[in-house]
């Protein structure tokens, strides 16, 4: 009677090899996602209570209403629009910051402050909570400027209009404040632009530079411009004589001031 061979054990033992083999790089390899994950999860932004990155806003916007006088409905609706547009504009991380104008130099009215910290569309679902960086981006942000736009043009008339005096608050106490060193800076102004104050008043001496530069108001409205991107969106107002010499008037006053215009709009309606 023939004797029976025994199976050969190198098959199986090439196979369980192979099996660790495997366990070990399907182990390493999540240990690396893993570690992966967490330093994608530790290199997120930090923010502060105004939803700004702790370390400074990567960008400072500011907004000047002047609704020192009444505007019509058209150029409410058209200068809500263009609200709209500013906002949309700001970077995550960026920072907004509203001010309305009243008839006291200096003294203005702020609305909102805080950054844009990204919504939920862009967020990484693997190592974020999309929905739970959605709401926060509405509640801190997107809610809190829709406020503000539903209050555009509602204030009541004043009985002057120190639209220089607001922008240059705006500038020294933010644009130039040493969280906004070196960052990309713009400014939007939107009134009728015809200043009138003690000092200078286009309703008496004309949009004439000629007349400001040799006017207190000169030195006294002085602002350090800066590095700073100014836009204008103007209400347009039934004097057309000062409305037509407005745009070269300011936009005189900016450069002087080292500052750049890079718009100048005129809603829609008249006042």
């Amino acid at each position: 009677m023939a004797r029976r061979r025994r199976k050969s054990s190198g098959g199986s033992s090439v196979a369980a090899v192979l099996g660790i083999l495997g366990l070990v790089v399907f182990i390493g390899a999540a240990i690396a996602v893993f570690t992966l994950l967490r330093l994608k999860a530790g290199e997120a932004t930090q923010l502060d209570a105004d939803l700004c990155p702790v370390d400074g806003p990567r960008s400072v916007t500011a907004v000047l209403l002047d609704v020192t006088d009444p505007i019509s409905d058209i150029t409410k609706i058209d200068l809500k629009r263009q609200f709209q547009k500013a906002v949309a504009e700001v970077e995550p991380g960026g920072l907004i910051e509203v001010y309305a104008l009243t008839s006291e130099e200096g003294k203005l009215k702020k609305t909102f402050a805080g950054c844009n910290p990204g919504d939920g569309e862009h967020a990484d679902v693997w190592t974020t909570n999309p929905k739970k960086i959605q709401e926060r981006w509405r509640k801190g942000f997107d809610d809190p400027l829709k406020e503000v736009e539903r209050g555009i043009g509602e204030d009541t008339a004043a009985t002057s209009s120190p639209i220089m005096a607001g922008i240059q608050r705006i500038v020294i106490e933010s644009l130039n404040s040493l969280a906004s060193e070196g960052k990309s800076k713009t400014l939007y102004v939107a009134s009728d632009m015809i200043e009138h104050t003690s000092s200078f008043s286009i309703y008496k001496s004309g949009a004439d530079y000629g007349k400001f530069a040799n006017s207190a108001a000169q030195d006294r409205f002085r602002t350090p411009l800066d590095g700073i991107a100014v836009q204008f969106l103007v209400f347009q107002r039934d004097t057309n004589k000062p409305i037509a010499e407005l745009p070269e008037f300011w936009g005189t006053w900016v450069v002087a001031n080292g500052g750049e215009v890079t718009g100048y709009k005129r809603l829609t309606g008249i006042e």
